[in-house]
């Protein structure tokens, strides 16, 4: 069943854009001085940027796909990094691809 926490999620551009990002960060980004890109994600601070948004911005985007179970965050010292949820995100897509 849908949630509104997931339809909030994806009914955003910016927020698609996020994840579409994160599917493939090292092609997206550039190498971080802490933390890795694939293993523990990308900085927040590098998706602000790169979204062309403030850090609150950026921050209830990412707030919204982690609500959703779509991203994970990882503290890293100061920094958050988000990471896809893959298993979560096969799940989505198998349930909006079946009949509702």
């Amino acid at each position: 069943m849908l949630d509104v926490d997931l339809v909030k999620a994806l009914s955003n551009d910016k927020r698609l854009q996020i994840l579409e990002w994160l599917r493939d960060p090292a092609r997206h980004f550039s190498p971080q001085r802490e933390g890795d890109l694939v293993r523990d994600g990308v900085c927040s601070l590098f998706i602000a940027e790169k979204l062309g948004v403030s850090q609150p911005t950026c921050g209830e985007h990412l707030k919204v796909l982690a609500k959703a179970g779509l991203i994970r965050g990882r503290r890293i010292k100061q920094w958050v990094f988000y990471r896809r949820d893959e298993d979560r995100i096969a799940a989505v897509k198998e349930m909006l691809s079946s009949d509702w």
